[in-house]
């Protein structure tokens, strides 16, 4: 029955529909008073989530927006206040004008924020609050929604680099078991250890994989479980098993790796089937994300 739920799902995903209990299970707890966290993240982390209700689930998971329907529209006048003001600030000290891509503005904003924003800060590096914030701004139209979208799914990514260590064991281990010979081949090239799953893990694969693709695993990231970036890596590296077992250099695997965001069907694959290794090793296992600590 198991097999048979995930592949009618994993169907469902593929064509562009939803099940129609599990949308009307949804449209039913958004309009709980007040919203029940545990039951909302619950749904977050075992269905993908209806792009009509994500903008709405996700900043009530993300904290954007309060449990409470009689409090949001207090606390978005203030989230409205602070962007403007923060943008404002920006622009008075000539840090932005209004020709800077939007997702390098918010990054000012944040550095601002958390008083970071020291003189001569380079606002133009690489950043993956930056690689996280191109993604929700393809995905959302609020531009002050998605800043205070960025900020709360950039702590998650706060949490994957104090989590990296066990992470990345956990990435070693679980490719010996699933496929010994590719495990070992990357070990035997010096590739294994070397394979920049930092920089992977803490943007989510943003720039890796396609949005389209890449929106099902941070429906689950938004529900707390950030260990789903390890099976992703995992699938990524099996989908494309036969052309690594031909590399010998990690550049050319880089190459391999970065070819996928072009590929809308192989991303597809690789998040369905990392989205079903994650569920078969109890990935569905979550903490609340207002007690999210370690690694879930």
């Amino acid at each position: 029955m198991a097999d048979e739920r995930n592949f009618r799902s994993t169907y469902y995903e593929k064509v562009g529909c939803r099940g129609v209990e599990e949308r009307k299970s949804l449209e039913i707890l958004l309009k709980e008073k007040p919203l029940n966290l545990t039951k909302l993240t619950q749904f977050c982390i075992r269905f993908t989530v209806p792009k009509i209700h994500r903008n709405s689930l996700w900043n009530s998971l993300l904290g954007v927006t309060p449990v409470y329907d009689k409090s949001r529209e207090y606390v978005m006048e203030q989230r409205v206040a602070v962007y403007k003001d923060l943008r404002k600030a920006l622009r008075t000290m000539r840090i932005v004008d209004e020709d800077a891509p939007t997702e390098r503005v918010f990054y000012a904003m944040w550095l601002m924020e958390k008083r970071q924003l020291y003189l001569g800060r380079d606002i133009t590096q690489e950043s993956h609050f930056c690689n996280i914030t191109k993604v929700l701004l393809k995905i959302f139209d609020n531009h002050i929604e998605t800043y205070w979208i960025a900020k709360s799914l950039y702590d998650y990514s706060e949490e994957v680099a104090m989590e990296m260590g066990k992470l990345s064991d956990l990435t070693y281990t679980t490719l010996d078991k699933e496929d010994s010979t590719l495990y070992k081949h990357l070990k035997s090239c010096d590739m294994l250890t070397t394979l920049p799953l930092a920089d992977w893990y803490k943007s989510f694969f943003a720039g890796v994989l396609s949005e389209t693709a890449l929106i099902r695993v941070w429906d689950r990231i938004c529900g707390g479980a950030i260990k789903i970036v390890v099976y992703v890596m995992i699938e990524t590296l099996r989908i494309l098993r036969w052309r690594i077992l031909r590399c010998t250099e990690l550049g050319a695997l880089l190459k391999l790796i970065e070819s996928i965001k072009k590929e809308q069907d192989t991303a597809d694959v690789i998040v369905n089937a990392a989205i079903e290794l994650w569920q078969q090793n109890k990935g569905h296992e979550f903490v609340p994300h207002s007690k999210v600590k370690s690694v879930s």
